[in-house]
């Protein structure tokens, strides 16, 4: 599989970004990954990061046809599973994304998706705290 263009964009090296850079350039390389590896994007994408996790946000993920499956719990459970695997089988690529922005390897994602909202929420965790090596400027 290749590997999505946000990866060949990072140039910067972490050290001389802030946090609010490095949370922007987190987020907009999961909207990027949403429309390349997904076929669509969500609506907005905020990314916080805390200590040693990044939680992400992203609002607006539902397509037309996830919207009407998500009428009843069976088409609920459908919706969480396919997404939930489509993101483990990504890992690989948006753990390299990741750590390509932040200079610091990933240990895991979390995710869980909100049918009603029609928001996903996105959990990295890292090797080490990404908070202290990034600038509040």
């Amino acid at each position: 599989m290749n590997k999505p263009e946000v990866i060949k964009k990072r140039t910067r090296t972490a050290q001389k970004k802030s946090k609010g850079q490095v949370e922007a350039e987190i987020s907009s390389a999961l909207l990027t990954f949403e429309k390349e590896h997904m076929g669509r994007g969500p609506v907005d994408v905020r990314s916080h990061i805390i200590e040693d996790m990044v939680l992400i946000r992203l609002k607006g993920v539902l397509t037309p046809a996830e919207r009407h499956l998500a009428t009843d719990d069976a088409g609920t459970q459908l919706i969480k599973q396919v997404r939930a695997k489509l993101l483990e089988n990504a890992c690989d690529i948006l753990g390299d994304v990741i750590t390509g922005i932040t200079g610091i390897n990933v240990v895991s994602f979390h995710t869980d998706i909100s049918t009603k909202a029609g928001e996903r929420i996105i959990v990295i965790t890292f090797e080490q705290d990404v908070e202290e090596k990034f600038s509040y400027s």
